[in-house]
């Protein structure tokens, strides 16, 4: 039961980490979500919103830096 408590008390931190670090880089300005490539559609009583370009870029990011992680964390 311990190990449940500190995997959770882990992810609450892990949790509040990344939004601190969401709320800064919003602050910031910088054009992450609206990307030439993110696909936005306006209807008339809705909206479509997919960041493919934000993601694909996300994507290498992560797994250039979990590259790194396992690669000198040996």
């Amino acid at each position: 039961m311990a190990d449940i408590g500190k995997l959770l008390a882990f992810l609450g931190g892990l949790l509040l980490v990344v939004g601190v670090l969401f709320l800064l880089l919003g602050r910031t300005h910088l054009p992450i979500g609206r990307l030439p490539g993110d696909i936005v559609y306006r209807g008339k009583n809705s909206i479509f919103y997919f960041p493919l370009t934000t993601s694909i870029i996300v994507s290498i990011v992560l797994s250039v830096v979990l590259y790194l992680i396992s690669r000198f964390g040996r």
